[in-house]
């Protein structure tokens, strides 16, 4: 494990919802800012939602070891379900909401379930569009990764 830990900043972006979205991660390694990866992509038709949770996923996939991280996000949706014990209800309901309703993007949470039980994850709730540099980053990663031809 990694003993400096790696530092994740991620943001989703999508013109429209539904409609084409992107999204874009920093991983800085160690926190030693001279090793910053950046990673993007998008969809021609999805959700901001889905996209939150797409730049988490694909940022600890790309992780190659088991290691501590602070996940940075200003979605509440990803960090609260994580911090504020929704995953573990939805684990024991089968995927149902408290309204006993199928969770929505169950496809991704179950990828997040799998990626975070590798590595030691602290769930970070950022506010966007605050001049949080990292934040600021992504959010530029993921509008640049959204595909044009689609608006």
């Amino acid at each position: 494990m990694d003993l400096a830990g790696v530092i994740i900043y991620t943001d989703g972006a999508c013109s429209g919802n539904p409609g084409p979205g992107g999204w874009g991660a920093v991983i800085i390694d160690g926190g030693d800012e001279s090793s910053i990866k950046e990673l993007s992509g998008g969809e021609a038709r999805t959700t901001n939602q889905r996209m939150e949770l797409r730049a988490a996923v694909e940022a600890l996939a790309a992780l190659t070891e088991p290691s501590r991280v602070r996940l940075h996000s200003d979605s509440a949706y990803l960090v609260n379900a994580f911090n504020q014990g929704w995953i573990a209800r939805w684990l024991r309901s089968g995927w149902r909401t408290a309204a006993k309703k199928p969770v929505q993007n169950r496809d991704l949470w179950e990828s997040l379930v799998d990626l975070a039980g590798r590595h030691k994850v602290e769930w970070i709730k950022v506010k966007g569009h605050s001049n949080d540099f990292y934040n600021d980053r992504c959010d530029e990663l993921a509008r640049q990764a959204i595909p044009q031809q689609n608006i």
